[in-house]
């Protein structure tokens, strides 16, 4: 699936040979988005600015992560061990051990439940909160809260680092201009810089200014008596600061952080998710209200084990990553003041079976699995739900991807009842009509 780019193939030519049509309809249209959407938005009592979403690519065991089952029969509980937390009582994973120590800032869902165990399906259903249906094509969260609560800054306020799943479109019937913007590349090299913010060889920013000013005269003599040309006049501005904006790419550049601000998240870890981790933090400071970090390789069907560790003491398998980043996160938000006004979700987009397979490994599970949510105005210290004693299926408290949802967008201060309109009027709500919003995360 091509990646969602601020500037799609014929802008980038725009740039590149010298087209001007195109300006007038790219780049402004992520801002008349952001503009719309705020016109949309409907506060609904929440605390929430922003939201991160660690998406684990695969389907994450929530047998190693937040829900062992430390007094299970062996092919039960697998080959990793569980560690005490914080919390009187409460168990994790035994690789998550700086996560276990700040679990308190933690409210665990224990009992998501879905009845989708393939990919594409699964992850639909995990990141918009509706079933998948020909019928329609649901925008993600990000897209919808793109729409509805657009960021502050010139930056675009759906970003995926380095890119969104596949398995998903993204802004389904929202405009294009709110689907992710995948950054690519990898955020720990030294080179790394995102394409779309920066000029093509050979044009400058007063060559740009210049076709600028000429789309904008042909605007004029085209829409002189429109009355929304001021309107479009200013989009075209903000358009070209974006391009412009020294501001906007410095949001990127990780070599700004200390070293032991780096080397806390971590470096070099699975997909990155360390400096991933970071960077999300550098566009939430800056008024970017949506932003996932994709980690990918958590389709366990074989050596399970391999999460903990794929050579002896290996801190970049995927496990010890995670636990580093997401630590070092959600503390570094909380240090800067930032915590209360950021929502943090890890998930993926289902579990898997609890009993190991014939390969050391798990197969997927959707029955029942976890995710763990932290800031944002949630309430920490908690677990929510149950397994039953071999995690497969809810004990107590089943929650649906479409609770999820829904509790999401309440977290962000935005009804979840609030209706948008697809593309030939047709008003859908934000989340799925028999959502039900988590009372014990809200308070």
């Amino acid at each position: 699936m091509r990646r969602m780019s601020l500037l799609d193939p014929s802008r980038r030519d725009f740039l590149k040979v010298g087209t001007l049509a195109p300006f007038g309809l790219g780049l402004t249209d992520f801002i008349r988005a952001q503009r719309l959407g705020a016109a949309a938005a409907n506060p609904h009592g929440g605390t929430a600015k922003a939201c991160i979403i660690i998406w684990l690519d695969g389907g994450p065991s929530h047998l190693e992560t937040f829900d062992p089952k430390p007094d299970a029969p062996l092919e039960i509980r697998g080959p990793m061990a569980s560690i005490a937390t914080s919390l009187p009582g409460v168990r994790i994973g035994e690789c998550l051990e700086q996560t276990a120590k700040i679990i308190d800032r933690f409210a665990l869902v224990r009992s998501v439940t879905s009845p989708l165990g393939e990919h594409n399906f699964a992850s639909h259903y995990m990141l918009t909160g509706y079933p998948p249906t020909p019928a329609l094509e649901y925008p993600t969260l990000g897209s919808a809260i793109a729409f509805l609560r657009p960021g502050t800054s010139e930056l675009p306020s759906n970003i995926a680092i380095p890119r969104f799943t596949d398995n998903v479109s993204g802004n389904g019937f929202l405009p294009a201009s709110t689907a992710p913007f995948s950054l690519g590349g990898n955020p720990e090299k030294p080179d790394f810089r995102v394409d779309d913010l920066h000029l093509f060889e050979g044009l400058d920013l007063q060559r740009l200014a210049r076709r600028r000013d000429m789309l904008r005269s042909l605007n004029e003599a085209n829409h002189a008596n429109d009355i929304n040309r001021r309107e479009s006049d200013s989009d075209l501005d903000r358009a070209y600061e974006l391009v412009a904006s020294t501001d906007a790419k410095a949001a990127f550049r990780l070599e700004e952080e200390s070293d032991a601000m780096r080397n806390r998240y971590g470096r070099g870890g699975a997909e990155g998710i360390g400096p991933s981790c970071l960077l999300a933090r550098r566009l939430v400071e800056r008024g970017v209200p949506f932003v996932t970090v994709h980690s990918g390789g958590w389709d366990t069907h074989q050596n399970i084990v391999n999460l903990k560790s794929r050579f002896p003491n290996d801190r970049g398998a995927h496990l010890p990553s995670l636990d580093r980043a997401l630590s070092a996160l959600v503390s570094d938000l909380e240090s800067r003041g930032m915590l209360e006004q950021t929502l943090v979700c890890v998930m993926g987009e289902f579990g898997r079976t609890p009993k190991i397979n014939s390969a050391a490994g798990r197969d997927h599970w959707p029955n029942v699995y976890s995710v763990a949510m932290a800031g944002g105005g949630v309430r920490g210290g908690q677990v929510i739900g149950q397994s039953d004693s071999l995690a497969e299926f809810p004990h107590e408290r089943p929650v649906t991807p479409s609770d999820l949802a829904a509790t999401i967008y309440r977290l962000l201060g935005i009804n979840p009842s609030q209706e948008v309109r697809t593309s030939d009027g047709r008003p859908v709500r934000i989340a799925a009509d028999e959502a039900r919003v988590i009372g014990e995360l809200t308070g």
